[in-house]
C-alpha cells in the first residue's frame, strides 16, 4: 500500500473559498499585473495520503496566477477520479489550491504509485497548457512547453540519496533529483528489484527538482548498513542515467 506523508506549509491569515462553488465563467485564469510578466513564480505540486483517511489530498501552487481549476477537476476526472472537495487558501502573493479526491470505483483513496503519477502528470500538463509560462520551470516544458527551461539541471549534480533511521520495523529514503516524467514509478520499481518495500512516500515536485520520501522495509524490517548501501547504489546508478535498462544494473 502506498500512502503520501506530505507536511503542510505553515499558512498564516488564511482565506478559505470553495472551489465547489466557483463559476468558472466568471473566473478568469488568473490574475495578471505588469510584475507577473517579470517574475514568474515557482510551480509546485505536492501530494498527500495521510491527511485524510477517505481521501487523496493534492495540492498545487503558482503564485496568484491560478484560477478555479476547473479544466484541472476535469482531466482528475478523465482518470476515473472524484473530486470530492476543493478549497483555496491564500497568504500574500501566493494562493495554494487544494483537492480531495477518490477513485470513482471504489471511493477510497488512491493507492496505486502509477495512478499517483498520472494525477502528478496531469496536473502539470495543466499548467502547462493553461499557464504556459511556467514551462521555464517545469521539467516537462522542455518536451510540452513553449520555452523549455533555461538552466538545465546536472543530474549528477542535482541527485542526492540518503537512508536514515526510523524505528526498528523500516526506514526513511530521502532523494533529491531531477525531475522527469514517470519517475515515482521508475524509482519504486528500482527498489522492487531488490526486494524493498515502499510502505508510504512523500511527493513533492518543487519547479524542476523531485524531492521525496520513502518509508522502507526489507521483510518487515528496517534496512541494515550494507542493504541501504544497496538501494542508494542502485538508486543513484538509475536516475544518474535515465537511459539504462533497470534489468542491467
Amino acid at each position: 500500500m502506498i500512502g503520501v506523508l506530505y507536511g503542510f506549509l505553515s499558512i498564516k491569515n488564511r482565506v478559505y473559498a470553495s472551489i465547489n462553488s466557483i463559476d468558472s465563467a466568471a473566473t478568469p485564469s488568473y490574475p495578471k499585473s505588469e510584475d507577473d510578466d517579470d517574475v514568474v513564480p515557482m510551480p509546485m505540486v505536492m501530494i498527500d495520503q495521510d491527511a485524510d483517511p477517505e481521501a487523496t489530498i493534492v495540492q498545487l501552487s503558482f503564485g496568484n496566477r491560478l484560477g478555479a481549476l476547473i479544466d484541472t477537476m476535469r482531466a482528475l476526472k478523465d482518470l476515473g477520479l472524484d473530486v470530492i472537495k476543493g478549497t483555496v487558501s491564500t497568504e500574500g502573493d501566493i494562493k495554494q489550491t487544494k483537492f480531495s479526491i477518490t477513485k470513482r470505483d471504489t471511493g477510497r483513496k488512491v493507492e496505486d504509485p502509477d495512478l499517483l503519477e498520472q494525477i502528478r502528470l496531469t496536473i502539470i500538463n495543466n499548467l502547462l497548457k493553461y499557464h504556459p509560462e511556467c514551462s521555464e520551470q517545469l521539467a516537462m516544458g522542455e518536451t510540452f512547453g513553449i520555452k523549455a527551461p533555461e538552466k538545465k539541471i546536472d543530474v549528477d549534480i542535482a541527485t542526492h540519496i540518503h537512508v536514515k533511521e526510523d524505528g526498528p520495523k523500516r526506514s526513511l529514503l530521502v532523494i533529491e533529483t531531477a525531475d522527469r516524467p514517470g519517475l515515482v514509478v521508475e524509482m519504486i520499481k528500482v527498489m522492487a528489484d531488490v526486494n524493498i518495500d515502499v510502505e508510504s512516500a512523500e511527493i513533492d515536485t518543487e519547479g524542476l527538482v523531485a524531492k521525496d520520501k520513502f518509508h522502507v522495509s526489507y521483510q518487515g524490517q528496517a534496512l541494515n548498513r550494507s542493504l541501504s548501501q544497496v538501494l542508494v547504489n542502485c538508486l543513484r546508478y538509475f536516475l544518474r542515467r535515465p537511459e539504462t535498462d533497470i534489468d542491467s544494473y
